[in-house]
């Protein structure tokens, strides 16, 4: 039987910011705008810190396995970056007739006049994300900050979503909420 080959590679923790690990898989990592915590339940790899690093063991052969190492840093990355700088994401809200009107209220995005409907839509705003509506002249947009990249990213997915049209042509039919810039820093 050959053995399992593994990928194993090591991050460097920045100053500011303390990483505890809950057990092998699931890791918290706080700084000076909050606190993040990931698990990697279900995925072959292993975390571990020795002195100021966290080190990755990932049991997966081939090109997997480095796919799967590097992915595994890249989260544990954006995680130091949101407690140290925070995501910010801005969305633009575009209509030709039917002026729409958009607030938040708790943690929904409330969406109304959407193409003439009479009915309200709704997105959901994840827990640690922060959402505003900023309206200038004409314009509205949607500023979306957290610390946490994959709730910001959801969070604005989920708005998107919620003004997507079914049986229309995209091409002539363009209202609807779109994301035009993503960013580090709050």
């Amino acid at each position: 039987m050959a053995s399992q080959r593994i990928f194993e590679d090591e991050l460097v923790i920045p100053e500011g910011i303390d990483v505890e690990l809950i057990n092998e898989y699931t890791i918290r990592v706080s700084g000076k705008l909050g606190s993040v915590v990931k698990s990697f339940e279900g995925v072959p790899v292993l975390l571990s810190k020795e002195d100021s690093k966290v080190k990755v063991v990932v049991y997966q052969k081939g090109k997997k396995g480095y796919a799967l190492i590097n992915t595994i840093k890249n989260r544990i990355r954006n995680m130091f970056i949101g407690v140290e700088k925070g995501f910010t994401y801005k969305m633009r809200v575009y209509y030709i007739h039917f002026p729409m009107q958009v607030s938040v209220e708790g943690d929904k995005v409330v969406i109304k006049n959407f193409a003439g409907e009479r009915g309200n839509r709704y997105a959901k705003i994840l827990p640690g994300v922060k959402v505003e509506v900023v309206k200038s002249g004409g314009d509205t947009d949607i500023i979306i900050k957290g610390v946490d990249k994959d709730a910001v990213g959801q969070t604005a997915a989920n708005i998107y979503h919620a003004t997507k049209i079914k049986n229309k042509d995209p091409r002539v039919f363009l209202d609807g909420i779109y994301l035009y810039y993503k960013g580090e820093g709050m």
